[in-house]
């Protein structure tokens, strides 16, 4: 699994230590609220886990355990990922909410599209959110992605889709 450094942040490979912390951050309603609205007992993030593990299995990227390079301490996910429900890579990212509004967010994120376009050779890169997410629909425009539409996904409801194609990438250098 390829790790990533930004200026504060390690994107790491997933630990088995991971699960308490990560637990924790799926237990907060206020994490969860844009993310299907119900916390995740610790085997539903325990499986959740496991799941992010089998993405970087079977497509050689997905999402990194997020940790600050000062302190080791684990801070949730940020990276790339697929869905059966879309044709195509979204970037995204779950904080514990002690870490909001810090920039790490965009940090990682911009960090997990660079990866995106340079290394993996994507050509587009999505990012999907509940149309009342405005703190990730920033995030989603700091890192240059554009909205794009409005849609109703069956499992999630109402969402708005961020875009950007690799022809409209700056890198982060």
């Amino acid at each position: 699994m390829t790790e990533l450094e930004t200026e504060r942040l390690l994107l790491r490979q997933w630990r088995h230590d991971d699960l308490e912390p990560y637990a924790r951050i799926c237990a907060d309603p206020e994490v969860m609220r844009y993310l299907g609205g119900k916390p995740f007992n610790l085997r539903q993030s325990a499986d959740q886990m496991e799941e992010f593990l089998q993405h970087w299995r079977d497509h050689g990227f997905g999402l990194w355990a997020a940790e600050l390079r000062v302190s080791g301490a684990f801070i949730g996910f940020i990276g790339l990922t697929t869905h059966t429900w879309w044709p195509g890579v979204e970037v995204g990212w779950r904080l514990d909410r002690g870490f909001w509004n810090r920039g790490f967010a965009t940090e990682g994120a911009s960090a997990g599209l660079d990866y995106g376009f340079s290394e993996l050779g994507l050509e587009r890169i999505i990012s999907i959110t509940r149309p009342e997410n405005t703190a990730s629909r920033r995030v989603m425009e700091k890192i240059g992605l554009t909205f794009e539409q409005d849609a109703v996904l069956p499992h999630a409801g109402p969402v708005v889709i961020y875009g950007i194609d690799r022809s409209n990438w700056t890198p982060n250098r």
